[in-house]
């Protein structure tokens, strides 16, 4: 587990980079690849990243498909969005349909 904060932002942003256009991740996939228990945290990262064009975070949402409701950029809506215009899939719940838009992050290095 990383314990230092800015090093654990900076490695979450990298593995954020590495999400495809189309595709989303979750926060937990996120905290797994990172070796940390602690999906909240990666949620304190992203909600600091300071360039939303750089590192996309609107690619992480909930393990359930949930949007983000404190996306830090707009807001769900913006992020919602943001999902559509990458042609994201969404099920019926206005979830996004993470059998076929979920990327599994590599292990962080």
């Amino acid at each position: 587990m990383v314990t230092d904060t800015l090093p654990f932002f900076e490695q979450v942003y990298t593995l954020v980079r590495s999400v495809p256009a189309g595709k989303v991740t979750t926060y937990g996939a996120l905290a797994k690849a990172l070796g940390t228990p602690d999906a909240r945290r990666v949620g304190q990262a992203l909600h600091a990243n300071p360039d939303a064009s750089k590192t996309p975070c609107h690619r992480v949402v909930f393990t359930d498909g949930r949007l983000a409701p404190g996306y830090a950029f707009g807001g769900p809506n913006e992020q919602l969005r943001r999902l559509q215009l990458e042609g994201v899939p969404f099920d019926t719940n206005g979830n996004v349909d993470l059998k076929q838009a979920m990327f599994s992050p590599k292990r962080f290095k």
